[in-house]
């Protein structure tokens, strides 16, 4: 799920949570050692690059449960530390796909990167979020704020999203560029009135006498959503491992919500990081939905009626196509395959 781009600011030295960019673990440099030297493509396993996030949990627990294996398919899940990482790698035909928030994996499309989303994992329903000090009670008052956030992530796309719902733009706010994580640990410090982050941050601020969480996703549902997005090859090439991945997805948010406690477990397990334990990832699912088989036919529909998806899609390029003086064009139909979700 989120683009960290580098700070041009100083590390803050304040003891926080453990380390919360989320969707990170280590850098494209170490994808030979992570066996992506070679093309990926090959029948009957699929692999999927991702940074450490909560929503990606039922990757693992398929994973863990055999859901996948029982319909013939091997995921491979390497994590790297940022979008970018993973989606040189995918263009390079070293992953087959990677899991991230829709608003920032179409910046990459092009003719040259054909890749279309098959699956839609989660959505942010309070995992990301706005620290203010007490006196700001509105989105209204951070016009004319000093606003830390990583500016080409899904925090500046949401930022800008959420200002707008309020009849402001980031022209509104400046924009100091950091990680979440620096963000949150500035607005700690007292060096910044605002700062744009996720969780656990939001937890630790809440937690804490240092301010508080003015807004978070929960106000803005359905904008903040992950899915797997497939190389076009790979689609054309081996559609009974699509259609594998998604029916073991299908069965993991099942298992989830009849099993939690065992589903914690080996979710934290497979993820990792900073949500190794399960008491912490248990904690950070309340900030997102997973979807199953409802969710996606809902979110993704179908061709010749798309899901909800499409107008995402187009809010999140035209915000792109401003914010960075772009010209993406990727539509629906360029990066969505709704064709699996409707599998039996």
């Amino acid at each position: 799920m989120r683009l960290q781009s580098q700070s041009s600011n100083a590390p803050i030295s304040l003891k926080l949570p453990p380390s919360t960019w989320r969707r990170r673990a280590l850098g494209f440099a170490g994808a030979a050692a992570l066996g992506l030297s070679s093309v990926a493509a090959q029948a009957g396993t699929l692999s999927i690059g991702h940074t450490t996030w909560v929503g990606y949990g039922t990757l693992y627990l398929a994973q863990a449960k055999g859901f996948f294996k029982e319909n013939g398919l091997t995921v491979e899940l390497p994590t790297f530390e940022d979008s970018s990482s993973y989606m040189a790698a995918q263009a390079a035909g070293h992953l087959d796909g990677s899991a991230g928030t829709i608003a920032e994996l179409l910046k990459y499309r092009s003719p040259d990167f054909c890749f279309k989303t098959v699956v839609v994992l989660d959505g942010s329903n309070g995992g990301d979020g706005v620290l203010t000090d007490d006196a700001v009670t509105s989105v209204e008052q951070l016009k004319g704020q000093t606003v830390a956030m990583n500016e080409g992530s899904a925090s500046q796309f949401w930022l800008s999203y959420l200002l707008k719902q309020h009849g402001l733009s980031l022209s509104d706010v400046t924009v100091q560029n950091m990680s979440a994580d620096a963000a949150a640990a500035a607005f700690i410090a007292g060096r910044v009135p605002v700062a744009v982050t996720w969780e656990p941050n939001l937890s630790f601020v809440r937690s804490h006498d240092v301010g508080h969480v003015l807004v978070d996703s929960s106000a803005t549902p359905g904008v903040i959503i992950d899915v797997v997005a497939l190389s076009c090859d790979v689609i054309d090439n081996q559609p009974d491992d699509v259609k594998a991945l998604v029916a073991g997805l299908y069965k993991a948010v099942d298992y989830l919500k009849s099993h939690p406690e065992a589903s914690y477990r080996l979710m934290a397990e497979g993820v990792g990081g900073y949500l190794k334990d399960p008491a912490d990832l248990a904690e950070a699912t309340k900030g997102v939905e997973f979807y199953g088989e409802p969710g996606n036919r809902r979110i993704l529909g179908t061709q010749d009626e798309p899901g909800s998806i499409s107008a995402l899609i187009d809010v999140a390029r035209d915000t792109w196509n401003q914010l960075e003086d772009r010209n993406i064009s990727a539509t629906y139909a360029d990066i969505v395959d709704p064709t699996y979700v409707e599998q039996p």
